[in-house]
């Protein structure tokens, strides 16, 4: 009934393996990958009609977690899971980035691959393993993908390279990075790193690189055995088109081009659009996209030449130049920190805002419920590159959003040594390449005029780069333009001394690690004239927090305490902050946390806990509250929810008849604690008096 083919190869001392043929056969390509007991199935299906209205390549890439894969229930009314979380989305991106530069750019076919998630045994990472799944899938396919692709994450642990490292291995990481390519290039890279130098990134990358090759060539020995048939593509001949178009609009272009400013260039490149939208609109021959497509790849040749060939940039400045940096903390009166960082036409206000513990995002995934005190969202409005459009939460806004998040991570202080929870905000407000890096450097600011006591500054620079054979220059800050009709983003993030964030996409096939190396060279002069511009308005932390940051204090409490100081229910902790106004959190090691907006009110709540947990001390005297009459005394309540019997014979220097002649319930009085017996409290309000 099946034709199963199999694979295997190990790497690192683990068993990879590729297996297709007896699920989801309806598929163009569908692989079950396994490393451990962890599971990916993996599907690729194309359109065998091409959209004739569409200019780009209609590649969906959605990976799924199942709960059930590690034997857990979603939360949740439903039960069931629902939206991509933000790990799948980002995940989503790393499978794309690497697999989308290798189809032609004629094929435009639409393309959904899904890697699903079907068994996870939470040693063995999924994302690494729906790559290679992925590739596979799309290797035996038949569709025109230049692949296949592996992938390897890298590890530093140590002062050595760590090969696939597992999750617990990766606590004790200064690197956690994510390599991915063909046998002959490196296509993608994804990193997060506690200040590593250029040297030993470079050097993680090839050694994950030299890791997947292995993979690859698995990959080929199974596709050559079970591969389908080749999809035939077709290309339209637009040699006529791109004459006349170079003939036409040259010199218009060059002369758009020469404009540094972005809405004057944009202008007048709009003006030679709807010309040549016009000049074909009666050619039945040729459709708009065609026209469009030739005269984005002048524009294309016009903008790498002059910058191969002459050395000129479309803002006028040299290849390793950066654009003016304007930096300014502060500016927003009530928020706990904030910043605006402007590099050329790119802006971004950035703020911090700090909270306690209660604060953090619960985050729930294959691994539990996690629970994360820091946070960092992007938002990109449509008028930061003065257009209308959707507003929302894209795969961009999160993609971005975590680079700055590994970027910024590794420089934040400790739980124990700066308690607060924290949550930026990057509002990008004018855009003009990189809002991402604006995003990494205007985070730093903010967080130090917050006051948080960060370990060293973190600033971003995007690099970019154009490729005609073995001919290639590295560029410095890149331009939208730029990125857009270059080959590479390449964006490195850290301090003076080292790098905390690296992520690389390539557009075409791979580039050298010669290339690479003068990048992260290019980069680094970059990122410490960035830090230079920074200090100028700020260079380290301030020293406290804001007059509008709630102020925390700490108290350890014994562990059998805890409940007392949460109540039966949360009513004793909900009294503390009704009464005082502060915000109590406890956690299960005894330490409670009262965050406050001023001093009185963090006072109250400390002292009201310091009563609830306080021991009764011999010979000292309390105020107390009468909280019940007995014929033979009055039960007190002290020390917040402790209670002593004063008896009858200690209500007062004579002799008393009935306990009511000296008190009644709801009595404010002084007690003295004359000694305990059995682990109760024997009070005295004689004794008090004298």
């Amino acid at each position: 009934m099946f034709k199963i083919f199999k694979k295997e190869v190990e790497v690192s001392g683990k068993k990879i393996s590729l297996e297709t043929g007896k699920i989801a056969r309806q598929a163009d390509g569908a692989i079950i990958a396994t490393c451990g007991e962890t599971v990916v199935l993996a599907t690729v299906v194309g359109a065998k009609k091409v959209n004739p209205d569409i200019d780009y390549f209609p590649l969906s890439v959605n990976y799924q977690e199942k709960y059930y894969a590690a034997g857990k229930i979603p939360g949740g009314y439903f039960k069931r899971e629902a939206r991509p979380t933000e790990s799948e989305t980002l995940i989503s991106r790393l499978i794309d980035r690497p697999i989308r530069p290798l189809f032609p750019d004629e094929f435009r076919n639409e393309v959904q691959l899904l890697p699903t998630v079907i068994s996870y045994d939470k040693e063995n990472e999924a994302d690494i393993l729906s790559i290679i799944a992925s590739s596979a899938a799309l290797a035996i396919s038949g569709m025109p993908f230049m692949g296949p692709v592996g992938a390897s994450r890298v590890g530093f642990i140590g002062g050595k390279y760590v090969l696939n490292p597992t999750k617990k291995e990766l606590e004790n990481s200064k690197l956690d990075l994510v390599v991915a390519g063909t046998k002959d290039a490196v296509l993608m890279v994804e990193s997060e790193a506690k200040g590593l130098t250029e040297q030993q990134m470079l050097d993680a990358v090839k050694f994950g690189h030299e890791g997947f090759v292995p993979v690859i060539k698995m990959i080929e020995e199974l596709a050559k055995e079970c591969r389908k048939p080749d999809w035939v593509v077709e290309k339209k001949d637009l040699s006529e088109v791109k004459k006349k178009l170079n003939s036409e609009f040259t010199k218009d272009l060059k002369k758009a081009f020469s404009i540094k400013d972005k809405q004057e260039r944009s202008n007048l490149i709009s003006v030679v659009t709807e010309k040549a939208k016009k000049l074909y609109e009666e050619d039945e021959n040729y459709s708009e996209l065609d026209v469009m497509h030739e005269l984005k790849n002048l524009e294309k040749d016009i903008v790498r030449t002059d910058i191969l060939k002459n050395k000129n940039r479309i803002d006028g400045r040299g290849l390793s130049d950066v654009r003016p940096i304007k930096c300014e903390v502060g500016i927003l009166p009530r928020v706990h920190g904030s910043a605006l960082f402007t590099r050329g036409e790119t802006q971004a206000i950035v703020t911090t805002t700090l909270g306690t513990s209660d604060d953090e995002q619960r985050i729930e995934s294959l691994e539990g419920l996690q629970r994360e005190r820091f946070m960092l969202h992007y938002n990109f409005p449509p008028f930061s590159v003065g257009e209308t459009g959707r507003i929302g939460t894209g795969r961009r806004e999160i993609g971005h959003g975590k680079l700055a998040w590994r970027a910024i991570n590794s420089s934040l202080p400790t739980k124990e040594s700066f308690p607060y929870t924290f949550r930026i905000v990057s509002e990008i407000t004018e855009s003009n390449g990189s809002s991402s890096m604006a995003t990494v450097c205007g985070s730093s600011l903010a967080l130090m005029d917050a006051g948080v006591p960060i370990k060293e500054p973190v600033a971003g620079i995007a690099m970019g780069l154009i490729k005609e054979g073995d001919d290639f220059s590295v560029l410095s800050d890149i331009l939208g333009d730029e990125d857009h009709l270059g080959d590479m983003d390449f964006k490195v993030a850290g301090t003076k001394d080292g790098i905390t964030s690296l992520q690389m996409d390539i557009k075409i096939t791979g580039i050298t690690f010669e290339i690479m190396e003068q990048a992260l060279k290019q980069a680094k002069d970059g990122r410490v004239h960035i830090l230079d511009e920074m200090n100028k308005a700020l260079s380290k932390s301030r020293d406290d927090v804001g007059k509008h940051t709630p102020k925390m204090e700490k108290i350890t409490v014994e562990k059998k305490d805890i409940a007392t100081v949460i109540g039966k229910g949360g009513a004793t902790i909900r009294e503390i902050v009704e009464k005082s106004g502060a915000k109590v959190d406890v956690n299960d090691e005894g330490e409670v946390t009262v965050a406050a907006p001023d001093e009185d009110s963090r006072n109250k709540a400390m002292q009201m806990i310091k009563d609830l947990t306080a021991k009764a001390e011999l010979n000292k005297i309390y105020n107390g509250k009468v909280m019940k009459i007995m014929e033979f005394g009055a039960f007190v309540n002290f020390l917040g929810k402790q209670d002593g019997l004063v008896h009858i014979s200690e209500l007062a220097d004579k002799r008393v008849a009935k306990v009511t002649d000296v008190v009644k319930e709801g009595d404010e009085v002084k007690v003295k604690v004359i000694g305990f017996d059995r682990g109760k409290v024997k009070l005295s309000i004689k004794q008090a008096a004298v």
